[in-house]
């Protein structure tokens, strides 16, 4: 994820902020030293409410349905 962070900084420049929820890929050590080296804000949503973070949930429930649970259909043999 930090390699991925650096290459976005390194095109766009670096946020304030980062709104993000608890899960283990945002909570991580790795993201609060890149945040604490870079002079970025990490804003966690509390445990239990995502309507503080709507609009990331809405987008990844509406991910998780239309690309994430789409179920292949093979051609018969």
């Amino acid at each position: 994820m930090i390699h991925v962070l650096e290459r976005v900084a390194a095109a766009q420049g670096l946020p304030p902020s980062i709104v993000c929820d608890n899960g283990p890929e945002f909570a991580g050590k790795a993201l609060d030293r890149w945040a604490y080296e870079h002079g970025v804000t990490l804003q966690f949503s509390r445990p239990g409410k995502p309507i503080e973070n709507a609009y990331c949930e809405s987008f990844n429930g509406k991910l998780r349905d239309e690309c994430l649970k789409c179920e292949l259909v093979r051609e018969p043999v």
